[in-house]
């Protein structure tokens, strides 16, 4: 590599800010960075789940342009029109062209509520934060019929070519608990409907056996293996030839990859190709692809946190001439909100090559594999929502540094009470 090498990030998401502020955290000056997005605004996607019962979408939303002149990283607002990966060139919307000695693509996942004939017109779907207050207008009609004494039902849907739909699972929990305290539960029917074959399949069947009691405690209709072909004004029909009716549907989209580089090998929903431990693009030795972006099934923030450490890290190797040895570890950490309490999760996972369930708990993980419930989760969940917005708008990366050290010990010790 060059004396000052010339890293170019594009993207503003977690994997894109992660890397980058990683990068510059190890090497201050000794690189060249420059980042390019669409938008000068880091979104909090995961706490957008809230924002249906009310939370303000503008309070989710990070500034990047003090943070990334603090850092001494240019930034370029624009569009990525064309990747040259021989050329080793990026050229934008507007015809400007930049360079690079390593190229990181983490312009992340979309969703595509076209696949499914009837979604995008007829139900409700989660992902922007528009599409959030559509469903928040929905939730607070349910609300206000069912304490009219109207009898209502709110059909949530997952549809095929959606690997991991957790905000979804949030989403029905925190709303039967919503209508609880709203005195609206008695008269509204919750239905879940989900081509998996266990709930929350990507995570085991842990999970799948705590949401099954969930569901069994709370008078939700919880139901597998259903898998949604079309959906008209008052039902969702299925590939079996079977309906669900709703008054309300709630959907996850399918994901598609929110850029496609037709440079890079990418599978058929425009995630590029890559080699699990480094994340770099399949035959290619400077391009990679944290997070979303890329091909490994899960989408999520923290595993997106780790992927962007595994590049940051193989950078880091090259620069020092040193070996590599520190990959990209898919050991998956969440914190599902319930509103009354919610649910930690560190699940180690693997791939498996089948495109029908192409991932699956660590054979042998024991220990590693946890799961717990509790109110005081609540409490991890809050924190997570304060301090990466912190961390990144102060330029700082979340899972590096003392602040990160601090919350690991605090998670391993409430994990270890209230998880097993």
């Amino acid at each position: 590599m060059p004396a000052k090498p010339r890293v170019l990030v594009i993207g503003g998401g977690f994997a894109a800010l992660e890397t980058a502020f990683l990068l510059r955290m190890r090497h201050h000056d000794d690189i060249d960075i420059r980042l390019v997005s669409d938008r000068d605004q880091f979104l909090f996607r995961p706490n957008s789940i809230y924002v249906p019962f009310g939370a303000d979408p503008d309070g989710l939303l990070v500034d990047l342009n003090k943070p990334l002149r603090r850092r001494h990283i240019e930034f370029e607002r624009g569009r990525v029109a064309e990747v040259d990966p021989d050329s080793r060139l990026v050229t934008l919307e507007d015809g400007e062209r930049f360079g690079y000695d390593k190229l990181v693509i983490a312009t992340g996942a979309d969703t595509n509520a076209g696949e499914i004939p009837g979604l995008a017109e007829h139900g409700a779907t989660i992902w922007t934060t528009d599409s959030m207050l559509e469903v928040r207008r929905r939730f607070e009609q349910v609300r206000d019929r069912a304490r009219a004494g109207e009898r209502q039902s709110v059909l949530f849907l997952v549809p095929p070519n959606n690997k991991c739909s957790g905000p979804l699972y949030e989403i029905v929990f925190m709303l039967e608990t919503w209508l609880r305290r709203n005195d609206a539960r008695d008269l509204v029917d919750i239905t879940w409907s989900t081509y998996e074959h266990g709930f929350i399949q990507a995570f085991g069947p842990r999970l799948n056996d705590l949401v099954t009691e969930e569901f069994a405690d709370r008078g939700i209709d919880g139901n597998l293996e259903e898998v949604a072909t079309e959906v008209t004004a008052e039902e969702v029909r299925y590939a079996d030839g079977g309906s669900r009716r709703f008054d309300h549907l709630i959907a996850f989209p399918p994901y598609v990859s929110a850029v496609r580089y037709p440079g890079l090998d990418s599978d058929d929903r425009g995630f590029v190709t890559t080699d699990l431990g480094t994340r770099l693009a399949a035959g290619r030795d400077d391009v990679y692809v944290p997070g979303d972006a890329g091909d490994f099934p899960i989408k999520q923030a923290f595993l997106a946190f780790l992927q962007a450490d595994a590049v940051a890290n193989h950078i880091d190797a090259e620069l020092r001439g040193a070996e590599f040895d520190q990959p990209f570890d898919s050991v998956s950490m969440c914190i599902m909100e319930m509103f009354d309490k919610a649910t930690f999760a560190q699940v180690p996972v693997e791939q498996t090559g089948d495109p029908d369930q192409p991932v699956r708990v660590r054979p042998g993980a024991n220990g590693d594999y946890k799961v717990g419930t509790s109110p005081a989760w609540r409490l991890g969940k809050k924190m997570l929502g304060f301090s990466v917005p912190m961390r990144f708008s102060a330029g700082e990366p979340f899972h590096a540094g003392k602040a990160w050290q601090a919350m690991d010990v605090g998670i391993r010790a409430m994990s270890s009470m209230l998880a097993d």
